[in-house]
């Protein structure tokens, strides 16, 4: 049974204001109404507001590290530069990296 023209005309009107797809699509255009229909990326604050918890990260690659199941190329790179520095006698003494080191740092600038 075909429906009247005025009941297609109320229920495309209705499909419009409910945000619903007027007219029958396919299952192709279905999914591009599904996406548009979502919440913007920039709008989405799952997205935005996305920051990883870097220092956590950080302990727990160097943990993993140590017991050798993680490889950070840039760090096994600072350690072989500061070995061969050490082989060379000119050991870094950084003030700043030893306990302490920022309370010494303020007071030689006195």
């Amino acid at each position: 049974m075909s429906s009247s023209k005025y009941a297609q005309r109320m229920a495309r009107l209705s499909a419009r204001i409910f945000g619903e797809v007027a007219r029958p699509t396919d299952t192709k255009s279905m999914r591009v109404v599904k996406i548009f229909s979502g919440k913007p990326a920039h709008l989405d604050p799952n997205i935005v507001d996305y920051y990883p918890r870097h220092r956590e990260l950080k302990q727990l690659m160097d943990g993993l590290r140590a017991h050798g199941l993680f490889r950070d190329e840039h760090e096994d790179f600072k350690d072989e530069m500061r070995k061969r520095r050490e082989a060379r006698g000119k050991k870094r003494i950084c003030a700043l990296s030893s306990p302490g080191g920022k309370r010494r740092a303020k007071e030689n600038k006195k």
